[in-house]
């Protein structure tokens, strides 16, 4: 049986980490609990300039229609200390729901707001601007490797204007790696997303240690797994030792292992319920799993 995320938070899974922001419940119609104080917001350093960032934020692909729970994600993610939101025109109405609610929010300044350019060069380019309701986008990619070579020259254009402050490049595919490894060589990038997991973890040898070489941030998409990491530990204890980098549920428990790697700046899990965007936020606080953590957790994941 497949349990989504919200059927596996109600079996507890997470439970602790919800109750440490009461007020997203009330949304839920949930009762509230006392709150828990806030562990230490982990950030990581963006090498190109040396501005922090903190290591979760969300992804925002299925935002189709502005509803409460979506303004309720977005208003607690600037309230959080969290800060990305990952879009793009190619999401359908994503970046007008973004756009739509954070003018209404009036919480702009609150987010960093990340979105990518396809084949629809300037003109897609300018459409994010007006979509999004900003002047401008904090991180703007080329998406999946589309006209990179145009695509980057136009971004640069635009950083150059201060209407951009980061440019990068996106794959979610391992057909791609070969040539995101060759673009990483041989263009200045601020930024590459890609899909890393705790299931999936080709990017390791190669691409990781290549950002950290050349001076990249790296943004993981797909941090609980191509195949549903949550529904394979479905009903599965956490083992006992997550307490030692402050984990209480399985979201938290990928999360952290997701972000750990030196080369890893932020996870985006996709995010539209109010109570998972409070889990997640408790992911990106406490203690770092080191390497060897690291091990024991990959040792746990495979037992299971």
């Amino acid at each position: 049986m497949n349990l989504t995320r919200r059927e596996l938070m109600k079996l507890g899974l997470g439970a602790t980490a919800l109750a440490a922001t009461p007020r997203l419940f009330s949304a839920a119609k949930a009762a509230p609990a006392p709150a828990a104080p806030n562990l230490p917001l982990l950030t990581k350093t963006i090498p190109s300039t040396g501005e922090k960032i903190p290591v979760v934020g969300i992804g925002t692909r299925t935002y189709a229609n502005v509803t409460d729970e979506i303004r309720l994600v977005l208003r607690e993610l600037g309230e959080s200390g969290c800060t990305m939101v990952d879009t793009a025109r190619g999401y359908g109405e994503s970046e007008v729901v973004i756009g739509t609610i954070t003018q209404a929010l009036g919480n702009r300044a609150k987010l960093f707001l990340a979105t990518k350019v396809g084949g629809g060069g300037k003109a897609e380019i300018e459409a994010s601007f007006t979509r999004l309701r900003t002047d401008k986008i904090d991180l703007h990619y080329v998406w999946n490797l589309t006209n990179t070579d145009a695509n980057l020259g136009l971004l640069r254009e635009y950083k150059a204007a201060g209407k951009i402050k980061y440019v990068g490049v996106t794959t979610s595919s391992d057909n791609q790696y070969a040539q995101l490894e060759q673009i990483m060589r041989s263009q200045a990038l601020d930024f590459v997303q890609l899909d890393y997991a705790i299931n999936n973890r080709n990017v390791e040898e190669r691409l990781l240690p290549l950002a950290i070489e050349r001076k990249i941030a790296i943004v993981t998409n797909l941090p609980f797994g191509r195949t549903n990491l949550l529904t394979a530990v479905a009903g599965k204890p956490l083992p006992d030792w997550a307490g030692e980098i402050d984990v209480k549920s399985w979201p938290q428990f990928f999360l952290k292992y997701n972000v750990s790697p030196p080369a890893v700046t932020v996870a985006i899990p996709g995010t539209t319920r109010p109570e998972h965007l409070a889990d997640n936020v408790q992911g990106a606080r406490g203690r770092m799993p080191d390497a060897a953590m690291r091990r024991r957790m990959e040792q746990y994941f495979a037992s299971l």
